[in-house]
């Protein structure tokens, strides 16, 4: 870290994957507009059936600045940011990105509190198991799930982090830079691993402040056995990179 003034919200970019979230996409979009007018918003939409990318576009005709990336099919959390990540990147403007869900499961407010951290940290996770943190409409056995998947990542990568699988995330523009896409080898929520995986190894500072993680009201969630199953092989594929190398 420099002695440098941090980001501020004038100079920042906030990446949003989008899979079927036409019923919070446009709420979202106000929360955020409401924080600062000159916020940088940037929509990943994976095909969504439910016409998300077209509501995305015509926010973006009238919320400027705001761009919306239109992908083929459903490819996943994790390479949505990325792409995200890399367009954000393309305007020398941007000082510092955040990735957040679509789905208010992240709270808008906190943005501002991350943004600030910046200042002496090169990346800042909002955790769900930091004290002050609160989790609520979760069913005990996801609590106890995900509490679990979390301890596993923690001892077994060495990276002294408590939540490694909430994608609320702000990144300093070098921080951001640092990411090597080409390393990573997995497309979905097990991709913010692999990043910090990435960057501790390369000497970044991580730092987590604790959140209120809400489950979504509206929308059915995209997590399914599929990313539970894959998540677990993208971690014994960390294990062994750091066994290895």
């Amino acid at each position: 870290m420099t002695g440098t003034p941090g980001p501020t919200l004038a100079d920042t970019c906030v990446v949003i994957p989008t899979y079927n979230e036409s019923q919070n996409i446009r709420g979202l979009v106000e929360a955020l507009r409401k924080l600062s007018p000159a916020l940088r918003i940037i929509v990943v939409d994976d095909g969504s059936p439910d016409g998300t990318g077209a509501l995305a576009d015509e926010l973006a005709a009238r919320s400027s600045p705001m761009r919306v990336v239109h992908r083929r099919g459903k490819s996943g959390r994790g390479s949505a940011c990325l792409a995200g990540l890399a367009l954000a990147l393309s305007d020398p403007a941007v000082r510092c990105v955040v990735e957040m869900d679509a789905d208010f499961s992240h709270d808008p407010r906190e943005l501002p509190d991350m943004v600030r951290a910046l200042e002496t940290a090169d990346v800042v996770i909002r955790s769900r198991y930091r004290p002050g943190s609160s989790i609520r409409r979760w069913g005990l056995s996801r609590k106890v799930f995900s509490r679990l998947a979390n301890v596993f990542a923690r001892r077994a990568l060495g990276i002294p982090l408590t939540d490694f699988t909430n994608g609320y995330r702000a990144y300093t523009r070098a921080a951001a830079q640092a990411i090597e896409p080409g390393g990573i080898d997995s497309s979905g929520y097990i991709v913010l691993s692999e990043v910090a995986f990435q960057l501790h190894r390369k000497g970044l500072r991580l730092v987590e402040l604790p959140s209120l993680f809400v489950n979504r009201r509206r929308g059915e969630s995209n997590l399914g056995p599929r990313e539970v199953l894959g998540a677990f092989a993208g971690i014994l594929r960390l294990i062994l990179k750091r066994v290895t190398s």
